[in-house]
């Protein structure tokens, strides 16, 4: 291919369903992605309510779970916990992982690195696949008639490894492992995939000095689910053996209703062990691609050179690798050595170093800037907000000693909310709103999107920050209702107001996405380069052609950052413009 153009004619099922274009993959990715936050948020609302106001009934409840899982509008105490299993699920994996890297690295990494596709489309078709059925299994496990899985988004056993433990250890959790193997067969094909363009297909010029940071971000995340991902296959698949063939990797001495069970052996924690050393890695596999598509809005918005790109490419690696060294921290609380507990606590602490450039880096970049506040920055300027937010609380958290007394209280849903779930959405919709464009060919209404960030950045810390306090009294997690103790009576008031917010900020994404859908059609026309960029996906013509140039590929003089240049007649001076005499290269 190698003018660039397709050799084929395309019908609807090559071009739409098992397409093998990087660009189409990406919006695949993008709109199962929408739909399962759906899904998530929807439950995150149903599972509010009850906290907010325990025991009563609502007609919303009984129209979405029926008569078995609320009856007379009042949920199920087994349905609670499902529903808090599987929108953990969803958010964490099927709408954050596949939502960010799925979306963007497919969308970016050929067009900023100047190659026509992916290295193999047929891959990259196959990761797409294997996490549609991924979610349709998921989908499919919220109507078996013992419910779905239900023993939190972690599965702990022994919960999850006998059936006859609760409702939820049926046929539902089986399908929930089962769904997770689809899942992390699409995560690792497609981060090879990824690894792999990034290395071999960069355009001429296009040293890694040049690369844009959301190509680094992309690429390292890559690398880190490559790595990550077969360790949580293993803890399921064992965790598969124990629940179904008799094994006791997991269990040892257990007693059901009072009758002992035929294992011993096993831990337990060995399943958290598993769990977490993809548990950890994952918080970076949802950020790192985050902090990359922030990177990019806030430099071009800005209309400055990003501060200190190097140093964000360091912070980056070193994020990478210290993500790798601290999932301990979540094991504080499981009888852990105490020096052992005191190196996670260390290296724990040293991770907010990296993190901490990031964040100055992007404060610097936005200092004395030119800024334009459309809604793709509004959203970057959010995720900055959030990551210090959130961030700080994890300081706290990181300290054994801190940690055991705030350990499975709403103190740590807040914390991983706002600096993961928050944090990243916010970047999540920051890429869409920027690279709509280049996706669709049109562009979205900039005062519906106004609209859309104000609601959700106020919605979403009036539901997360309050749950600090909650957490600081002692008010612990996954309680389906704490009114059996007169001690929480006061933090009645604070649950409705949260389920409010929640309420709020699930309406505002309505908003979104009928400017998400309309625009798709309805949209004005956008042109070749809207946001007067200066990376090469926007030197690609409006119109998709699938080998994205059609002509030769474009050759990269400069990095990518080169905004408002002394000398410089624009304000912006894309990487495929030549050296003059004289002028040094950014990246130096």
């Amino acid at each position: 291919m190698a003018s660039g153009t397709a050799v084929h004619q395309e019908n609807f099922f090559t071009k739409y369903l098992f397409s093998q274009d990087h660009k189409m993959i990406a919006k695949q990715f993008l709109l199962t992605g929408m739909f399962m936050a759906t899904i998530g948020m929807i439950m995150s609302v149903l599972f509010r309510i009850q906290l907010a106001w325990p025991g009563e009934g609502f007609a919303v409840l009984n129209f979405f779970l029926g008569d078995k899982w609320a009856p007379g509008g009042v949920l199920d105490p087994n349905m609670y916990l499902a529903l808090g299993t599987i929108h953990g699920t969803i958010m964490v994996f099927f709408l954050l992982t596949a939502g960010l890297s799925g979306t963007f690295a497919n969308l970016l990494i050929p067009l900023q690195i100047g190659a026509r596709d992916m290295a193999s489309g047929f891959m990259n078709m196959l990761s797409y696949w294997f996490f549609f059925i991924s979610s349709v299994i998921m989908v499919a496990s919220l109507f078996v008639e013992s419910g779905p899985a239900s023993a939190g988004w972690t599965v702990y056993p022994p919960l999850s490894a006998l059936p006859q433990a609760i409702p939820g250890s049926g046929m539902g959790m089986t399908l929930w492992l089962v769904s997770m193997v689809f899942f992390i067969a699409s995560s690792l094909i497609g981060g090879l995939n990824y690894i792999v363009t990034v290395i071999n297909l960069r355009t001429k010029g296009m040293t890694m000095t040049r690369l844009p940071l959301t190509i680094w971000a992309l690429f390292v995340t890559a690398i880190l689910g490559l790595l990550s991902f077969p360790v949580l296959f293993s803890a399921a698949l064992l965790l598969l053996f124990d629940r179904s063939f008799g094994t006791s990797f997991y269990l040892s001495d257990i007693y059901v209703a009072g009758e002992a069970l035929e294992y011993s052996g096993g831990s337990p924690i060995l399943y958290e062990h598993l769990f977490w050393f993809l548990g950890h890695p994952e918080v970076y596999i949802i950020l790192l691609p985050a902090l990359g598509l922030t990177s990019e809005i806030i430099s071009n918005n800005s209309r400055k050179p990003i501060f200190g790109y190097r140093a964000m490419v360091g912070s980056i690696l070193a994020i990478g690798f210290l993500s790798f060294i601290v999932w301990g921290h979540h094991m504080f609380v499981t009888g852990m050595d105490p020096f052992l507990g005191s190196v996670f606590t260390f290296t724990t602490l040293l991770i907010a170093i990296p993190s901490a450039v990031k964040v100055f880096n992007y404060i610097t970049t936005l200092w004395k800037a030119n800024i334009r506040f459309t809604p793709a920055m509004m959203f970057s300027i959010g995720m900055v907000s959030t990551f210090i937010s959130g961030g700080l609380t994890g300081i706290i958290l990181a300290d054994a000693a801190l940690d055991i007394t705030v350990h499975d209280t709403y103190f740590v849903v807040a914390h991983f909310h706002i600096v993961m779930g928050f944090s990243a959405v916010n970047a999540m919709f920051a890429g869409v709103y920027h690279w709509y464009p280049k996706m669709f060919g049109r562009m979205m209404n900039l005062r519906l999107g106004y609209i859309h960030f104000w609601l959700t950045f106020i919605a979403g810390y009036g539901v997360f920050f309050p749950m600090h306090f909650l957490g600081l009294a002692g008010v612990p997690r996954r309680y389906y209702t704490n009114s059996e103790f007169p001690l929480f009576d006061g933090f009645v008031d604070m649950n409705v107001m949260m389920t409010v917010f929640a309420i709020v900020g699930s309406i505002a994404q309505f908003i979104f996405f009928f400017n998400f859908f309309y625009s798709m059609k309805r949209g004005p026309k956008a042109p070749q380069n809207p946001w007067k960029s200066n990376t090469l996906e926007w030197t690609t013509p409006v119109e998709h052609i699938h080998g994205n140039w059609p002509g030769a590929l474009p050759e990269v003089h400069r990095w990518a950052y080169d905004y408002s240049k002394p000398g410089k007649e624009d304000d912006y001076v894309a990487q495929t413009v030549p050296l003059e005499d004289g002028e040094t290269d950014g990246e130096h």
